[in-house]
């Protein structure tokens, strides 16, 4: 089973699974539909990956305003792709 494929089944269970950095774990919660969590986790995080994952979630939120501020942070622009391949885009960047 690949990597992916073992993060995604761990959406099941009830408790993020041990060992995952700060910026999975936030990949999860988001995954498992809690944003709130997820922006909690990486809030007060200073580096450019988490300013990308903060701006995804924000762009996930519909405050592109926001987003494209964590995208400048993060040296980025905001992607013309889906949340769904950005997400992907994301757990491959940090896995």
């Amino acid at each position: 089973m690949n990597a992916l494929a073992k993060f995604k089944d761990s959406l099941s269970e009830p408790q993020v699974p041990a060992g995952l950095s700060v910026l999975l774990q936030a990949l999860w919660y988001d995954a498992k539909g809690d944003w709130k969590t997820a922006h909690d986790l990486i809030d007060q995080l200073q580096d450019k990956n988490a300013a990308d994952l903060h701006a995804y979630l924000h762009r996930k939120e519909g405050d592109n305003w926001n987003a494209d501020y964590w995208y400048n942070r993060a040296g980025e622009k905001r992607p013309h792709i889906s949340l769904e391949e950005e997400w992907q885009k994301l757990f491959d960047k940090f896995h």
